[in-house]
């Protein structure tokens, strides 16, 4: 990690609050662990490779979706800082849940910063958009047209598209810049629940 508002998320928001009391204690391994559902948490060195890629900053609008048990959301919310806010999305309404009551530990959801929904994330949220950035955590076979659209201009997605990671800056409408990054394994993409 080089980016100093990344760095200090990572020291205050830590993982170990967002995986089952069981695994507490491989919570700093550099590995996925089961959060529950058939999905995972992502390991730290490909959370952080994303946030990286995503250059989230102070004051933005940002949707989070496949949000799991809300560690991404809880990160990108202390990011964001309290003129920012966080749309969450989940498919599971149990780990929506989960993903809420861990993410109420801190003070984003009490001040609005945070917004959970336990809904498919294949149309986005258009209520909250446009969005600065958009972050996906699960594998899709393309980038849904909502993404893009929900993607203000000169705006930035990081979503895994089968076994890659894109990296992708809308220049326009129909104008954007894609960057691959090969080697990842996410679960599937929940389209439909």
């Amino acid at each position: 990690m080089t980016s100093d508002n990344i760095i200090d998320a990572f020291s205050k928001i830590r993982r170990h609050q967002f995986v089952p009391s069981d695994l507490s204690a491989q919570s700093e391994a550099n590995i996925a662990l089961p959060i529950g559902y058939g999905q995972t948490i992502s390991q730290p060195l490909t959370v952080a490779f994303m946030l990286e890629l995503l250059d989230p900053q102070a004051g933005q609008n940002i949707l989070d979706v496949g949000t799991g048990s809300g560690w991404t959301t809880a990160l990108l919310a202390h990011i964001v800082g309290d003129a920012g806010s966080i749309t969450a999305l989940e498919v599971i309404p149990e780990l929506c849940k989960i993903g809420e009551s861990n993410v109420k530990k801190f003070s984003f959801i009490k001040k609005g910063v945070v917004q959970f929904h336990s809904q498919s994330g294949e149309n986005g949220f258009e209520k909250n958009a446009p969005y600065d950035r958009i972050l996906v955590s699960a594998a899709a076979t393309e980038i849904p047209a909502a993404f893009k659209q929900q993607l203000k201009d000169g705006g930035k997605m990081v979503i895994p598209v089968r076994n890659e990671i894109w990296f992708v800056e809308k220049k326009g409408t129909d104008d954007f810049n894609i960057e691959k990054f090969a080697g990842f394994v996410f679960v599937p993409f929940i389209e439909k629940k």
